[in-house]
């Protein structure tokens, strides 16, 4: 994600993730915000108000994170910065113009990155303007509580609060009709806390072993609930994610391959692990799914706030 600065220097949190198979050091998702559309778009296409959209095809035969040109790689600028007090803060701001990877309409997008003591917050909305759109913003972080350099994070112990999961097919899109499924029984139950590593050679993320799994997350859509817990408990530390998004995406990193990183530390597969609540996959093309159609003058509101402990 590209930054203009308008008044103070400054710049978003860095961390993410690279999902999908890529060339070695590609670290474009690396911290940015995916969208207009995270996740995937299968065939890169999708009806709205009775008109085809055809999409940037980026990921096989589908769109993947916005396209091959998604709001990782645009140029943001810095609305506001206050760098004092106890809750410093960014507003990055984007106007994704009409037709932009294929998406109808323009787009005003606003993120808020947040910090207090102990807690890092981020706050995106997003304002269709002049015509609907479909708009499902993602924050990609990677985390390792053991340290970038600490090595995998399959020690870490994971609490999900999510009964059900989204099962995917080999393109990691979901399977029309089915909805969601418990997550009892199979590799995806984390409702205990349970090791990453435990079930993971159970589950393929994208061709390889690994998580790549959209979790729907307990409790009402559009209220902050509690969405994950993990620990390293070697370190002692802890984060725990509240969100106000129907689902969340749970990556382990699985395309990570001998990634250079800050301070000479090389990542590898399992290096770290994402979070990241979102609505659900290929909703446009899914009518049993919560819609993410967002129409003129309608705000999109996404916020989630992580919390960490020792």
């Amino acid at each position: 994600m590209g930054i203009s600065r308008s008044r103070s220097p400054t710049g978003a949190p860095r961390s993410c993730r690279s999902i999908s198979p890529t060339p070695k050091n590609d670290t474009s998702f690396f911290g940015p915000v995916a969208g207009r559309v995270a996740g995937r778009i299968a065939r890169g296409r999708f009806v709205l108000d009775g008109k085809v959209y055809h999409l940037d095809i980026n990921d096989g035969r589908n769109t993947l994170q916005g396209g091959g040109r998604g709001f990782n790689k645009v140029i943001w600028t810095v609305k506001e910065y206050v760098a004092g007090g106890d809750s410093p803060y960014v507003t990055l701001y984007y106007r994704s113009f009409d037709g932009e990877q294929g998406f109808p309409g323009d787009l005003d997008v606003y993120v808020t990155y947040r910090l207090s003591p102990y807690e890092l917050g981020v706050h995106m909305n997003a304002t269709a303007l002049g015509r609907a759109t479909p708009v499902n913003l993602l924050q990609h972080t990677y985390w390792n509580l053991g340290g970038h350099g600490a090595g995998d994070v399959l020690g870490h112990t994971l609490r999900l609060h999510a009964s059900r999961y989204t099962p995917l097919d080999a393109e990691m899109l979901p399977s029309s009709g089915r909805g969601a499924a418990p997550v009892a029984g199979t590799p995806f139950d984390f409702l205990a806390p349970t090791p990453i590593g435990a079930r993971i050679r159970g589950v393929v993320g994208g061709r390889v072993p690994g998580y790549d799994a959209n979790y729907v997350v307990d409790g009402e859509p559009g209220e902050m609930r509690p969405v994950a817990r993990a620990l390293d408990g070697a370190s002692g530390r802890a984060l725990e994610l509240w969100g106000n998004q129907p689902a969340m995406q749970l990556y382990t990193a699985n395309w990570l391959n001998h990634t250079k990183g800050k301070g000479g530390a090389v990542y590898e597969r399992y290096g770290g692990f994402c979070l990241e609540t979102q609505g659900y996959p290929d909703a446009v093309n899914h009518p049993e799914f919560p819609s993410q159609i967002v129409r003129p003058g309608q705000v999109y509101r996404h916020d989630m706030v992580f919390k960490f402990s020792f």
